[in-house]
């Protein structure tokens, strides 16, 4: 697009969420934050020098990222992309009409670009020239962390700029502006105060979502009043905030939570990210992980419980699976704790990597190699207890621990064990 639409021109049959969009700064609420004089978004607004030559909005669904683009581009020509449709080719050809319009006409070009994480790096590579020759303004919106989804390259010649959800009050000021304005509900309704309340808990912070289920539950009002029957009808169950930004936080408060051994903390975040569309198969292999990094020898179980979990998920699907995740997980937050396999794992790594690695032991050696087996194999079998006194790790590592077992769960009876052994392979008579 060239221009966008004033409210004038935004068809009466147009969703409440586009009739109500700010049509000036001083409309917007809840980034006041990012509008103080002097800051890069209001002299990137009076072309003041020194404006970034892009911008990355990053911020929840429904903060306003689009309305500021839109308020930003004001007076310059505005061209928008959606990375979910468009191509390499469609940013090529943005890219040549703007350094056409600014060679030829002078004009400066607002090149926004929705949901820009979606863009794989060839894409985003062919922004750079453009932003770094000014050729075009950047402005992008995402909802992820941009550390994780845009490049490096890109992220140096930016500025982002984090966008707050919608807070409670401003929700409630939104609401009461769109029951009077003339382009909103012209004070076709009025509503309830626990109605409001309702509203603004089920919004989450979301605008967009906000205006949504206020039109839909003018549609179920009564008597020209919104009440709390008339949200619920119009919005039967509170939709889970889970952008991928927030992915992070819930599976690392899911697993923390199991590791923890608190099972009702760890139901509840499993269920956040289910609900929030998480892949039923990475919750699982999430668990298998946990199992041997968390419980390991001290309940050999879990693994076995969490790999059964993820076959069953593959056969059953959602939402049956459902079940198999909860007893997957309740099993592993009751299961007694041990993370010596972590620590055997890590501890024999740090050795490797340092050159701790010395000669296989002449006794083990294949027999069968040119220059193998020269000392004697004791045969572990032959011997009363299964074990013998032998050299097995290389010289230089003799007397290495690598495994320590703790005293929870099975591993009580493994830690005796296992000095039993240790005793008799260190006699190696």
């Amino acid at each position: 697009m060239d221009l966008f639409d004033n409210v004038e021109n935004v068809s009466a049959q147009a969703p409440l969420a586009a009739r109500m969009r700010p049509q000036s700064i001083d409309q917007v609420v809840g980034q006041e934050h990012l509008l103080q004089p002097g800051s890069p978004l209001s002299r990137l607004l009076a072309r003041e020098k020194g404006a970034p030559p892009a911008l990355i909005l990053y911020g929840p669904p429904g903060s306003g990222k689009t309305t500021l683009a839109l308020l930003l581009a004001s007076g310059r020509r505005f061209r928008q992309l959606s990375a979910v449709s468009a191509g390499i080719k469609d940013v090529r050809d943005e890219i040549e009409g703007a350094r056409y319009q600014l060679s030829q006409r002078g004009t400066e070009t607002i090149l926004f670009i929705d949901e820009v994480h979606r863009f794989n790096k060839a894409q985003q590579d062919a922004l750079l020239p453009a932003v770094e020759d000014k050729i075009v303004t950047l402005i992008a919106a995402t909802t992820e962390n941009p550390s994780f989804s845009i490049i490096t390259p890109l992220l140096s010649r930016s500025l982002v700029v984090r966008l707050n959800p919608l807070a409670n009050n401003h929700a409630q000021e939104l609401i009461e502006r769109a029951l009077n304005s003339e382009f909103g509900l012209n004070k076709s309704a009025k509503i309830s105060e626990d109605a409001k309340q309702e509203l603004v808990r089920l919004a989450h912070g979301d605008a967009r979502r906000l205006l949504t289920y206020l039109e839909a539950a003018t549609g179920a009002a009564v008597g020209g009043v919104i009440t709390r029957e008339s949200v619920s009808a119009a919005a039967d169950r509170a939709l889970v905030d889970f952008n991928v930004d927030l992915h992070y936080d819930i599976i690392s408060a899911f697993i923390k939570s199991v590791r923890g051994s608190d099972v009702d903390a760890a139901i509840h975040y499993l269920l956040r990210a289910i609900e929030g569309g998480e892949d039923l198969r990475f919750l699982a292999r999430r668990l298998m992980i946990l199992a041997s990094e968390d419980i390991g020898m001290a309940d050999s179980q879990a693994l076995l419980v969490t790999t059964a979990a993820a076959q069953a998920i593959a056969l059953v699907g959602a939402p049956e699976a459902y079940y198999t995740l909860v007893h997957a997980t309740v099993y592993c937050a009751v299961a007694p704790k041990s993370n010596a396999v972590a620590r055997a794992l890590s501890a024999a790594q740090a050795d490797l990597a340092h050159g701790e690695i010395g000669e296989v032991p002449e006794n083990l050696r294949d027999g069968n190699s040119p220059f193998g087996q020269s000392g004697i194999y004791r045969y572990p079998h032959d011997y009363p207890e299964g074990v013998v006194g032998a050299q097995y790790l290389p010289r230089q590592l003799v007397g290495r621990r690598y495994y320590e077992p703790t005293t929870h769960g099975a591993e009580a009876r493994i830690n005796q064990a296992l000095t039993r052994i240790r005793e008799i392979l260190e006699e190696r008579a």
